[in-house]
């Protein structure tokens, strides 16, 4: 007989979530080493796949509350990632657009990401990796 803490750790839901929570965690610490959050990185590689952007477009395209968007951008733009400038459409809004240095440091990030997850899926073998990323492919696909 399980007792109800087994019965909840036992649940689909509870392992991909105590999964995700470690993965995020060795993601967020590889990130760091670049100097960034996770939320910072996220806008860094939303500017370099959107930008030239709107910072509003931005926050809207990420779920991000604007008075976080202008924290992560003015990090960004501190630590020379990005540029924010006048949109030459509308001068009322600011186009966000990613440094040569914000594009070397989001390469960066990516490498130490792949590096992160490849510490998390250490446990599986190759072909166990490979059914896990599609199972949860699917799974993520339902959604």
């Amino acid at each position: 007989m399980t007792t109800p803490l087994q019965h909840i750790q036992s649940l689909p839901s509870w392992l991909v979530g105590r999964v995700a929570a470690r993965g995020r965690g060795l993601v967020a610490d590889a990130v760091a080493t670049e100097g960034l959050k996770l939320m910072q990185h996220a806008v860094l590689a939303a500017v370099a796949e959107y930008g030239p952007v709107a910072q509003a477009e931005l926050g809207r395209r990420l779920a991000v509350d604007p008075k976080d968007m202008v924290g992560a951008l003015n990090h960004l733009q501190e630590a020379g990632h990005v540029l924010r400038s006048p949109d030459p459409v509308d001068r009322r809004k600011n186009a966000v657009t990613v440094t040569p240095e914000g594009a070397a440091a989001l390469a960066r990030c990516a490498e130490l990401a792949e590096a992160a997850n490849a510490e998390l899926l250490a446990p599986l073998t190759p072909d166990e990796q490979r059914q896990l990323m599609a199972l949860l492919g699917r799974l993520h696909a339902a959604g």
